[in-house]
């Protein structure tokens, strides 16, 4: 697998193969299917490869590394050499951009300098506060982490960080975050808890992390965003997700959909199975009623953007 993401037309695409992406090179030109975006996991500001093809014309292939003075284009004949860059790109490896006559692009004069927003220093306590539990938490984007910054502080009579201003502290916090999982080794809880909720899946139990805002929202989407023939669900909604964060472990909610306890019980077992299978901890009564708790967990999931 590469780790990136591919963003085309429609749809976003994690952690392909070599032979996944030249797939979606090759697919791209008739209709609406006209481009690619690719950037590293995890996502680095300014740092991404992407191509843009229309059928029975050149391929345009651009990368930029780092800032808009580092931004290059060629243009490619066809798909395979454009698959072989994008895939030493994504491996980083030494000369991936050797052989194509690449050539700067000229964007004019640099853009001015964004200025620090003016806050006072609880305001900005609070919200780098906040920031930084988004980040903890792991399933926020760059744009996600930016539109938060620009609206956490928001009243009716002002506005205190431009879009600007939001997105320069959101990269450098993300970056800041990026930095400390760069000293994780290993599979971490969350990417077990992952595993566990795949397996669930594969055996017909809805499972989704980070679903809804809160228990009622949860219980109210579940039943839409599953498979028609699974027997039960289990999730975590984005409250359950901050208390992990925070170290507090994680608590699951888990039912069946024919309502009955029985059912729920059952899905109950089901799920402690499958995260004893990955090597969490589980605390649960047996009742159908009770949550499931994973707890000691520690709670490192490594952001995508």
């Amino acid at each position: 697998m590469l780790a990136i993401s591919v963003k085309s037309n429609d749809a976003r695409h994690l952690r392909v193969t070599a032979d996944e992406l030249a797939g979606l090179v090759r697919r791209i030109g008739a209709g609406a299917d006209s481009f690619l975006v690719v950037q590293r996991i995890p996502d680095l500001p300014d740092v991404y490869i992407q191509v843009w093809h229309r059928d029975g014309g050149d391929y345009t292939l651009e990368h930029r590394d780092g800032s808009a003075a580092r931004h290059f284009e060629v243009r490619v004949a066809g798909p395979a050499a454009v698959a072989a860059a994008m895939t030493g790109w994504a491996r980083q490896e030494p000369g991936w951009d050797d052989g194509l006559a690449w050539e700067l692009l000229d964007f004019g004069a640099e853009a001015e300098p964004v200025p620090e927003p003016v806050l006072e220093p609880e305001e900005r306590r609070l919200l780098e506060e906040q920031l930084r539990l988004t980040l903890a938490c792991g399933y926020t984007d760059r744009a996600g982490l930016a539109e938060q910054a620009e609206e956490y502080l928001v009243t009716a009579e002002r506005r205190p960080l431009s879009r600007a201003q939001a997105g320069q502290l959101a990269d450098r916090l993300w970056l800041e975050r990026v930095g400390v999982q760069g000293g994780w080794v290993g599979e971490t809880d969350p990417e077990r808890l992952a595993r566990a909720f795949a397996a669930l899946e594969e055996a017909g139990v809805t499972a989704r992390e980070d679903f809804a805002c809160c228990r009622s929202c949860g219980e109210a989407e579940i039943g839409a965003v599953g498979e028609p023939e699974a027997r039960g669900f289990v999730y975590f909604h984005s409250q359950c997700t901050e208390s992990a964060a925070a170290g507090h472990g994680l608590s699951l909610l888990y039912g069946g959909f024919d309502g009955s306890p029985e059912t729920t019980a059952a899905v109950g077992r089901e799920v402690v199975a499958a995260l004893t299978a990955v090597g969490l901890p589980t605390r649960w009564s047996g009742e159908p009623s009770a949550a499931i708790e994973i707890r000691p967990l520690l709670w490192r999931r490594r952001l995508v953007g």
